[in-house]
């Protein structure tokens, strides 16, 4: 089995910085995850992101597109319970036509009770408007005339005449952290993808349920799932952790203040000694390291195909990023 790597790109920054500096380095990142052999690249969303800014993610991606050569392009993930299914359909639909059907349209519910609050919809609905707008969204990307008159959304007739290239449509990829989330990735989905912030005894527990819902509803598991995970790869592997915490620090504290700890499953605490924290959770270490570890979720979660990175976290020197990818590409990957 082929094994493929994405990289996250990481859009957060400290409010000193200069966005616009940070937006060419994305570009530099992008290319070289491109020249290395990875295989997609992704970015997800948030909306107030304090302490941090943060470009919003499909106009990031339309124009790192144009640095992609043939990688696929995702958002991963979209707040798609936010936002209303006509805009994410058309909005996927110009990413397919963008980037030649790579698109990869990752959707999810999300946590931040402020990004609710800022968009007027009430977090107690979240999973009914997620589940309304992505039914819909797959409607309009495989119908021709979309009838709906839903508690949410209404439709008469309509028609989304701007069609993606992929048919019969875009592949949809789920986020989720708790078990009933993860569930819900297995029904309307097709592919779950794990997040980075849980270890991975929680993760294999939640592989079987994903597993088990699938096969209840008569559906084979995916060809693809993705794995993301927070990694940082150096040239030695004991400076590596030293260089890489404080910037990993900043990220799960700014995780801790939003809460989400908090919607993780109960078998999957965080520990506030880093240590802790890390095992199981962070690839750290030089190429030899990395390389053992990812083999060692492969051995232990079958079916895993896809490792998404993050490998750049808020305040991190771009130098360190970009070595990191190189050592993933060239050490890493064609040794997996």
């Amino acid at each position: 089995m082929a094994i493929r790597f994405g990289l996250l790109v990481s859009k957060q920054y400290p409010m000193h910085e200069s966005a616009y500096e940070r937006f060419r380095e994305h570009i530099e990142q992008v290319r070289l995850a491109r020249d290395v052999g990875f295989d997609l690249v992704v970015a997800g969303q948030h909306f107030l992101s304090a302490p941090f800014q943060e470009p919003q993610s499909v106009p990031l991606m339309a124009r790192l597109a144009a640095e992609a050569g043939t990688m696929r392009v995702g958002l991963s993930i979209l707040l798609s319970a936010l936002l209303p299914p006509v805009e994410v359909a058309e909005v996927g639909a110009t990413l397919d036509v963008i980037t030649d059907g790579r698109f990869i349209c990752g959707l999810g519910i999300g946590y931040r009770e402020v990004e609710y609050n800022a968009l007027g919809v009430p977090i107690g609905q979240r999973v009914r408007r997620f589940e309304e707008n992505l039914s819909i969204l797959k409607r309009l990307w495989t119908e021709e005339r979309v009838t709906h008159h839903g508690e949410h959304c209404r439709l008469d007739d309509a028609t989304l005449t701007l069609r993606p290239i992929q048919k019969p449509r875009p592949p949809i990829w789920m986020a989720a952290n708790a078990d009933s989330a993860v569930r819900r990735a297995a029904r309307l989905a097709d592919a779950w993808v794990i997040n980075p912030h849980s270890a991975l005894p929680a993760i294999k527990r939640q592989l079987g349920l994903y597993r088990a819902e699938r096969a209840a509803h008569g559906l084979p598991f995916p060809d693809e799932v993705p794995l993301r995970r927070d990694a940082y790869v150096g040239p030695q592997h004991r400076p590596a952790m030293a260089e890489v915490r404080p910037y990993l620090d900043t990220k799960y504290t700014a995780y801790r203040q939003w809460g989400q700890h908090t919607v993780l499953p109960a078998d999957d605490a965080w520990s506030t000694e880093f240590a802790e924290l890390a095992r199981d959770r962070f690839v750290i270490g030089d190429p030899v390291a990395a390389r053992e570890e990812l083999q060692r979720y492969l051995a232990e979660m079958p079916g895993v195909t896809t490792f998404i990175f993050r490998v750049q976290f808020p305040g991190m020197p771009n130098e360190l990023v970009l070595r990191s990818i190189r050592l993933l590409g060239e050490q890493v990957l064609p040794r997996m």
